[in-house]
């Protein structure tokens, strides 16, 4: 006969198990946006992301029209056909920044 207690509990197989979760270890992929901790430099980034996509079209604008003037025939601008998404989804072509 064993003397002493025991020290574990023998367990049936096939017993209660814990659930096992899924936690992704290591970094995370994709960038990191660090939100800064004055409301000027947000203020400012914002005014900065405005400037830029106005430019942008404006130059855009600029280039078709001496584009379609200099031709033979008048020019036709065909864009992208877009495709319903969801939001947040990442478009091919389009940049977060």
């Amino acid at each position: 006969m064993a003397q002493g207690s025991q020290k574990f509990k023998a367990q049936r197989p096939g017993g209660s198990k814990k659930p096992h979760q899924s936690k992704q270890k290591g970094p995370k992929k994709g960038g990191r946006t660090i939100a800064p901790k004055k409301t000027q430099v947000v203020q400012q980034q914002k005014l900065k992301k405005c400037l830029e996509v106005a430019i942008r079209n404006k130059i855009e604008m600029e280039v078709t029209h001496k584009a379609s003037t200099s031709l033979h025939k008048p020019l036709s601008v065909v864009k992208g056909a877009e495709v319903k998404a969801k939001p947040g989804a990442v478009r091919p072509g389009t940049s977060s920044k």
